[in-house]
Order: C-alpha cells, then sequence, then structure tokens
C-alpha cells in the first residue's frame, strides 16, 4: 500500500496505526508479525481463487443478483470475505498480545485496561468477531447503507467463528465503557481500514458496495461458510507468512501468496462446466441402456422449471442409484451445480456406493474420480479410500491454528481438532477437505444421511456444512428408513436446501403417503422463504413413479407427477406364516428358554426341508441376540461352512469382512453349486441396499416396508440358478404367535424395536396361508394400508389393542418430533426471519464432534464404542485381537494401528452406564485417533466383567453378554 497516497487522505496517526494493527502475532504467522492489513486481503485474495475454481455457477449468479448485475458478485463477494475481520480494529484484539499491544499504543490509540478487562469478565464472548458485527453495522449505516442491507450483513462478520449472535449479544458489555470497542481515535482508524480495504479490492467507495437486494437466509449461510473457509485458508501460516510493512502489502502480492497456497493445496471444484448430457449418457455412464423408470427419471430432470424436488419411488433391484445419478447430472447441467452429495443409510451402504460414484464421475470426466470423499466415521476401513488415502501428502489440521485470535485455548469459537479426522487420515485428495467440519465442502461426497442432517442442527461451524451442500446436487436414498425422530432434521435440512435452490432427489422402494407429503411440503415451504405452505402433493399415477415440484419464477407451485412399468414382471411371492411361542412377561427364564429353542428349532427344520436339494437362505432377526442364537442352533445342525452370521456386534474390521464375504457369496453373479447350501442369518443390516439374491428368505415380522425391503433380497435377478423347489420365491414371516380371537402376541425384541401399532396392523396385512404379494406390484398399496390409521384393516378381534396401541404410538411420536425440535437449527416461528442475527439461539444445541452429533439426529437408546484389547494378567503386556503386541501402556505403532482401530465395537445401550468408566489406555492420550477412544480389556479367554454383565467376544458370534448371576444372555 502506498503510504504517501494514505497520507493525503487520512491524518498522520492513522496511516501510523494502519501500519501497526497486527491481525495475526508472530506465533501465529510464521515468525513475523502478520498485518491486518494483509490479512484481510489475503483472505480477500483467497475468495478470489474461491470465486474462479470452485464456487458453483449456480452461487455464482446468485450473488450476480444480489450485488445488482452481472460480474457485480465477485467483487462483492471478494469484499465480503475481506472484511470478516475487521473487528481486530479494536481493543478487544490488539490488546490481547503484549507485543503488538505496545506498537498500537505507540501510535496514539490507547484503551483504559481496567475497563477493558472488567468488560471481557462480563462476556467473556465478546472479542473480535462481535466486535466487527458492530463495528460493520455502524460503518454501513453511516456509510449510507440501507437499513436491510446491514441488518443481513453483519451477522456474518460477527458469525465468522462459527455461530451467529442477536444484536443485543453484540452490544459492547456496559463494564467495559467503550474500551473494547474503542474510543476516540479509534472510529476514525476503524473507518481507515475499512476504507482502504474497500478502494484496495475494486470499489470506490463504502456505499459503492451496497447491494442491490437482499440474499435469501440460506444463501446468507452459504456465504458464511464460504467466508469460514476463505478465512481458513487464508490463515494457513505455511504459505500466508506475516507481513509487518505496511508498504508491501497489497492486493496484488496477496493475489500470488492465494495462488501458490491454492495450488499447494490441491483445492479444486467438481464439473466447473458441464453440459446437459444427450441420450447416449446413459449408455455411456453405466455401459447399458436405461430401463423404463430410469429413462422416466432423466425426462423429469430435464422438464423441471426450477431447481426443485424429484421423488423417486420404484422397487428393490429397480436400477433407482442409476436413475438419480443419471438425473444429477441433468439437474446440475440444467440449473449450475458444481458436485453432488449421496447420502445413505448406514455406513455400510455408504461403502459401495463411494465405489459407484466414483465409477460414475470418472465417465464425465476421468480426472473427477479423485475428488470423491467418503464421509462417514469409519471410512478409514474402507481398502478403496485407504488406497487414495495413502498416496496424499500432509497433514491438514496444524496450520490452522491461527484462525482463532491469538491462539486462545478457550476461544469458544475457534476451529478445533477432530479425532476422527486427524493424523495420517488426513493424507488423502485434496488435503484441506479433509480437516474438521470441511468434508462437505469437498466437490463429490458419498456418506450417511447424518451428514446431511447435521446441517440441519444449531451448532458451530453449520454454516460450513451448508455451503458444502448448496451449490451440488443432494441425492438420499432410502428415505424411508428415517423414523419420527430423524424425520424433523430432514424435513429442516429440506426447507434449508429448497431456500437455496438446490435440486433434491428422494429415493425409497416404500415410501408412506403421508411422508411423501411431508417432503415436499417442507422443500416447498423453503423455496417459498414460508414457515409453513400447504400443498396437495399429487398421488403417483403408478409404480414406479417419479413425482416433482418446484417454486415458478413467478411464485407459484408446480408438480410433475409420471409412471411407467417395471424393467421386469411381478413376482408372485408367496408368504407363510411361522408361530413362534411368545411367553408373558412374567414367565420364567426356563420357560423363556423352551420356547426359543422350540422356535429355532423350527426354523431349523424348515431350513432342512427347504434346503434339501440345496439353494441360499437368508434368515434376519431384529435382534443381534435373537440372531446369535439362531446361529448356535444352525451351526450345530448344518456345520460351519453353511452358516454365516452378521451383525452389528462384530467389530468394524471383521463386520467389513463378514458384509464383503457374504455380499460375495449371495451376490448376483456368484456361481451357485448344485446341491450346495448357504445360510446367513442377519440383522437389519441386511435389509436395505445389501445386493444379495437369496432363494428363500425367514424374517422376524416388522413393519410392513421394511418387511418388503426384506422380501427384496430374494430372487433379485432372473438369471441366478435355483433348486427347482425353490424357484418358486417364498417368505416365511416368524417373530409372532397367532391367537384365536384376539390380538397375536409378539416378540419382546420386535416390539421393543418397532412398537406395536405397526406390527399389528402388518400382521393383518400377512396374506392368508399360501396366499401370494404381487411384488413390486403391490408395494404401494401395502404401504399404505398400514400407515394409515384406520382400524378397519384390523380384525375386529384385535381392535381395541389396535387402538390402544395407535393412541400410544402417536403419544410416543409427538414428544419424539418434539425431543428432536430443541437440536433443530431454525426455532418454530422464525423460518421467515430475514436475517442469521441470533440463529444460534440459547447457544448451541450439541457439540460438534460427530459423537455428539450422531446422538443430536438419532434418539435411539445411548451406547457408546470401545476399542477391544487382549491383557493375559496383571503383569502381561497388551495385545490386540489378533494378538500382536502393543507398549507396555498400550502404545500403537503404526504397523498395528489398523489392528486397534478395527477392534472397535458398539456395546449395547444396556451396557452404557456400567461402560462410562472406561477410558482410553495410556499410551492413547496422546494418539491423534485414539485419544478419545475407550478401551475395553479382555483376558485371555476374551472375555472381562461390566457390572454384573460378562462380556466376551469371539470371531464367530461377535460381542455377547450375560449376567454374572445367570440370567439369561441379551
Amino acid at each position: 500500500m502506498d503510504t504517501q497516497e494514505l497520507g493525503q487522505r487520512h491524518e498522520p496517526f492513522v496511516v501510523e496505526a494502519l501500519a501497526a494493527l497486527w491481525g495475526k502475532s508472530r506465533e501465529r504467522a510464521g515468525g513475523t508479525t502478520s498485518l491486518l492489513m494483509a490479512h484481510l486481503l489475503d483472505t480477500a485474495a483467497v475468495a478470489e481463487m474461491v470465486w474462479e475454481h470452485y464456487l458453483a455457477r449456480s452461487t455464482q449468479a446468485a450473488l450476480d443478483e444480489v450485488a445488482g448485475g452481472t460480474g457485480r458478485g465477485r467483487t462483492f463477494f471478494v469484499w465480503l470475505c475481506g472484511i470478516h475481520d475487521c473487528g481486530k480494529a479494536t481493543p478487544a484484539h490488539q490488546r490481547l498480545w503484549a507485543e503488538g499491544a505496545e506498537a498500537v499504543r505507540r501510535t496514539g490509540l490507547s484503551w483504559l485496561e481496567t475497563a477493558a478487562v472488567a468488560g471481557a469478565k462480563k462476556h467473556g464472548r465478546w472479542r473480535h468477531d462481535w466486535a466487527g458485527g458492530l463495528v460493520a453495522r455502524e460503518l454501513l449505516a453511516a456509510s449510507g447503507w440501507d437499513a436491510r442491507q446491514v441488518d443481513w450483513l453483519w451477522p456474518l462478520v460477527a458469525g465468522h467463528h462459527g455461530a451467529f449472535p442477536s444484536l443485543r449479544d453484540v452490544q459492547e458489555p456496559g463494564p467495559a465503557k467503550g474500551q473494547l470497542r474503542g474510543r476516540g481515535k479509534w472510529r476514525q482508524v476503524q473507518e481507515a481500514v475499512l476504507d482502504e480495504f474497500t478502494r484496495e479490492v475494486g470499489f470506490a467507495s463504502l456505499h459503492e458496495v451496497e447491494p442491490a437486494q437482499v440474499p435469501t437466509r440460506a444463501l446468507q449461510l452459504q456465504l458464511s461458510g464460504l467466508v469460514v473457509m476463505a478465512d481458513w485458508i487464508a490463515s494457513d501460516e505455511r504459505y500466508f507468512v506475516g507481513v509487518d510493512d505496511l508498504a508491501s502489502v497489497s492486493l496484488d502480492a496477496s493475489r500470488k501468496r492465494a495462488g501458490a497456497a491454492w495450488e499447494a493445496l490441491g483445492m479444486q471444484g467438481g464439473w466447473r462446466s458441464l453440459g446437459v448430457p444427450g441420450p447416449e449418457a446413459f449408455q455411456d455412464r453405466f455401459g447399458c441402456a436405461p430401463r423404463p423408470s430410469q429413462a422416466m427419471a432423466i425426462d423429469v430432470a430435464r422438464q423441471l422449471g426450477a431447481p426443485g424436488l424429484m421423488v423417486i419411488e420404484a422397487p428393490m433391484g429397480e436400477g433407482k442409484t442409476e436413475a438419480a445419478l443419471a438425473a444429477a447430472e441433468v439437474l446440475a447441467a440444467r440449473f449450475g451445480a458444481d458436485g453432488v452429495f449421496v447420502g445413505m443409510p448406514t455406513q455400510a451402504t455408504s461403502d459401495p456406493m463411494f465405489t459407484r460414484v466414483r465409477r460414475w464421475v470418472e465417465t464425465i470426466e476421468s480426472r473427477l474420480a479423485l475428488r470423491v470423499m467418503l464421509l462417514h466415521g469409519k471410512r478409514a476401513f474402507n481398502q478403496e479410500w485407504k488406497a487414495m488415502r495413502d498416496g496424499a501428502q500432509a497433514q491438514a489440521d496444524q496450520p490452522f491454528r491461527g484462525v482463532d485470535e491469538f491462539g486462545l485455548d478457550d476461544d469458544p469459537y475457534g476451529v478445533e481438532a477432530d479425532p476422527a479426522c486427524s493424523g495420517s487420515e488426513r493424507q488423502a485428495l485434496s488435503e484441506w477437505f479433509l480437516g474438521p467440519k470441511r468434508g462437505l465442502l469437498a466437490p463429490f461426497v458419498v456418506g450417511t444421511v447424518d451428514q446431511l442432517l447435521y446441517a440441519a442442527t444449531r451448532t458451530r461451524h453449520v454454516m460450513l456444512r451448508m455451503a458444502g451442500l448448496a451449490g451440488k446436487v443432494v441425492v438420499l436414498d432410502e428415505v424411508h428408513a428415517c423414523d419420527v425422530y430423524m424425520s424433523q432434521f430432514l424435513q429442516e435440512a429440506l426447507r434449508w436446501l429448497g431456500q437455496a435452490r438446490v435440486p433434491v432427489v428422494l429415493l425409497s422402494a416404500t415410501l408412506a403417503p403421508a411422508q411423501r407429503q411431508t417432503l415436499f411440503e417442507a422443500y416447498l415451504a423453503g423455496a417459498a422463504s414460508r414457515e409453513e405452505l400447504d400443498v396437495k402433493v399429487p398421488a403417483p399415477p403408478g409404480y414406479p413413479s417419479v413425482t416433482a415440484a418446484w417454486i415458478s419464477p413467478a411464485g407459484e407451485t408446480r408438480f410433475h407427477s409420471q409412471a411407467t412399468d417395471s424393467w421386469r414382471a411381478d413376482l408372485e411371492v408367496v408368504v407363510r406364516t411361522v408361530p413362534e411361542a411368545v411367553p408373558g412377561a412374567g414367565a420364567s427364564r426356563a420357560k423363556r428358554e423352551r420356547a426359543q429353542a422350540q422356535a429355532e428349532a423350527s426354523v431349523g427344520d424348515l431350513l432342512a426341508s427347504e434346503l434339501a436339494d440345496g439353494g441360499t437362505a437368508l434368515v434376519i432377526r431384529n435382534s443381534v441376540a435373537r440372531a446369535q442364537s439362531l446361529y448356535a442352533e444352525l451351526r450345530g445342525r448344518f456345520g460351519p461352512h453353511e452358516v454365516r452370521l452378521l451383525h452389528a456386534r462384530f467389530t468394524v474390521a471383521h463386520r467389513a469382512e463378514l458384509t464383503e464375504e457374504s455380499l460375495r457369496l449371495l451376490g448376483p453373479h456368484t456361481p451357485r453349486q448344485p446341491g450346495a447350501r448357504l445360510i446367513l442369518v442377519a440383522t437389519q443390516l441386511a435389509e436395505q441396499s445389501f445386493d444379495v439374491d437369496a432363494d428363500l428368505l425367514i424374517t422376524d415380522l416388522a413393519p410392513v416396508d421394511l418387511l418388503l425391503q426384506r422380501i427384496g433380497r430374494v430372487h433379485r435377478h432372473q438369471t441366478t440358478r435355483r433348486p427347482h423347489r425353490l424357484r418358486t420365491p417364498q417368505v416365511f414371516v416368524t417373530g409372532f404367535q397367532p391367537r384365536a380371537s384376539r390380538e397375536p402376541s409378539l416378540a419382546y425384541a420386535s416390539e421393543k424395536i418397532y412398537g406395536r401399532h405397526l406390527l399389528l396392523r402388518t400382521a393383518a396385512l400377512l396374506p392368508k396361508e399360501g396366499a401370494a404379494w404381487s411384488v413390486p406390484g403391490d408395494v404401494p398399496h401395502l404401504v399404505a394400508q398400514a400407515y394409515e390409521n384406520d382400524t378397519s384393516l384390523l380384525p375386529e378381534a384385535w381392535r381395541p389393542a389396535g387402538t390402544t396401541a395407535m393412541r400410544e404410538q402417536e403419544t410416543q411420536n409427538r414428544a419424539r418430533a418434539e425431543h428432536a425440535r430443541q437440536f433443530l437449527l431454525t426455532a418454530r416461528g422464525e423460518r421467515e426471519l430475514p436475517t442469521l442475527a441470533g440463529l444460534h439461539y440459547g447457544g448451541m444445541s450439541a457439540a460438534s464432534d460427530e459423537n455428539s452429533l450422531r446422538a443430536a439426529v438419532r434418539d435411539g437408546d445411548e451406547s457408546i464404542e470401545v476399542a477391544l484389547v487382549l491383557k493375559d494378567g496383571p503383569d502381561a503386556g497388551y495385545r490386540t485381537l489378533s494378538g500382536r503386541p502393543l507398549g507396555a501402556n498400550g502404545d500403537v505403532a503404526l504397523e498395528v494401528l489398523d489392528d486397534v482401530l478395527g477392534s472397535v465395537v458398539r456395546l449395547p445401550p444396556h451396557l452404557t452406564q456400567a461402560a462410562a468408566a472406561l477410558k482410553p489406555l495410556p499410551g492413547w492420550y496422546g494418539h491423534p485417533w485414539l485419544r478419545g477412544t475407550a478401551a475395553l480389556v479382555l483376558d485371555s479367554s476374551g472375555r472381562t466383567a461390566l457390572g454384573d454383565v460378562e462380556v466376551s467376544y469371539d470371531v464367530e458370534f461377535g460381542l455377547r453378554t450375560m449376567r454374572r448371576a445367570g440370567a439369561a444372555a441379551r
């Protein structure tokens, strides 16, 4: 900056102050003090790189519209990112570093330290971010900005450390008496900081910056996330070493630094420029011609009049994933999206989708395959992800120590390290996206649906999650799997995505009509910027179907609903009941054990009969304990080579191996040997996104939509070779006992998980003995009947119990929905507010680490994860489950790290209290991956005690528990 020119515009003390105000201390800027003006311009220069090489065309167009015309959005965006730290031109910041404070005082600026200390004690969060909100608000208003424009912009400055305060919050604490905000000469200096920065980035005056329109709250939230992104990159001291000479500060110099940083970090966007795919694209992407339902989805994507919501409903095995990805490519090209987020119901289903998405984007452009992020807590065990990770470089968190104002450990809005993303985990892809809270910012992301739900929580740095989703096409699979509690977060997310004009594609095979209605209502209310929007969603005219909706430029709601035939004829699936005696609540242990043994023997007899000529069977139990117990029976009868077990209480490494083996053995392309038998006993893991093709299904009773999902694992492919007697698909439903003249009794585990209401209605829907369901033709009708509240579905003798169960379910659903609302990003009645001020009302609803977030968006019984290790005796050393030695204190060498991480298992909820005292091994506290992981130490036989429960683990059964006093295994 030319100090002589500055001298012509400002008094000498102002120029001296600009040359002294520090943005980052020497300790946080590579050994040289970084002047405040340098950091503001560094951030602005990074923002230019973000605009040119990262921002989606849709975001650029929205910012042009806000700023007042084509080309204005870029300069306004650069300015907005740069001013984020204007609050550092206050005593609130300048007093924090003694060396810098002394230099500032020598320019004639001063403050009364006792008053500043008193103010800081009164409100410890009143730091440079909140000070900046106040300064920006005052100076923009003084420059002539319209009050509405001032009102939406200052919260982005005040909230750049992760949370949005209210206007009341940013008022300087009374005891400070102006000594934190700055009095006297400080006002002139603050004006000069904003004026000179504004002039440097290309505006003639602060007044000229004023936008033409107020952006939606969703765009404000996205912008806030992009401001944080630019700030964090510009705080990387490896590339932005401090500049302490004002004459060396300029936007050109900052551009050189930003360009070098961008290249070194390997930053990139997604498609950047994407043409609308032609009719041949599906064949090019997936190697086959589209089925009728897939062609229909692509056609609907071409017809949307604006970014909107598409719901694809089609049977299991129909090819919904390919339809969604093809539609996403069309939507991205038409509406300027630069990438995709694909959300799956579980970590296990995310892994194969990661592979599929990589293959898909690679057919569009080969280099894009390396830009796909896998985002869930167990990705370290995905071999494909590990291969990508091992090919990258450098750590991603250490350079960002300078993000907070002075490296203060108690900064409530600073960026903290995330153990799940530390150490060698960061060595993959563009390293920056692998740091804490940044995963959704990668151009292509596959992860659990939780990652999307987190964006609907009132948590720190939620703006980064919204910035990651906005500018993408969002695809969510198996949306019917979101229960009443999770649906509150899904609806909240859809409201924000609708307002952000993000195209969304939802997939389901078994979507209830009421759920379809609420999903569209949420998205369209957001798109219309309304608290609520009453719409009548048309019923699909058939199955498979696509329903789409959007808000037209004139503000009118538009729907398009279309159906076609499935690519294959309906299967007539014979459904039979296998009654199971269900002891009452007061039954003795001996009686329960006899009933269980009899039920398992019946299943064994059935399998022996049906598989007499060979074949494959899938048996799904509703609880781990039921699956383990049945496996023991079948293993004894058929031998270990013909029976497999899969459930969620295997260690993560073992579970991944078993899942891979199950998919291979029962997959559609595996040759079936004549006379060979294979039985897979599983829990709900095999319920959805589990591409196996069994000849026969035995399943516990479950709500009809889930029951139909399970049926989708049977006779999935026409080309699979089957024994003659199994060429007709059969399903045997057990886990309940029909009773004369009253409702059936239900297995305790099933009732605890699903509730009586839906189980009774599903039992009433089961066809008469030996009759069949037409699948998929009957699917929509069966699901609709199950989720209606019409008691006429139930036999008359069941209706009193059914009515009671329905009322209990309604009460529980209301309570769960109300409980979820305390964590939602937006409070009820505040969805039409024009700004983000006070968005983090009442503070954070949950901590922002993965475990806390997961607990916020899922309301099941609390459980914890532990790492299993072995110890042969008091004087023996620790070993991994595979027997590899650890250090005396459990220290983990690099070559055994995967062994330890792979030994993590989730304990059943009834052990949560007893396991609360478990801690990491002493040698783990300094390890970035293990310091937050509790260890459960087993003896040489794989056993230990937690309270009055004996816990054991072996590779065949997984984790098992039993009351030490002799109670039945859980």
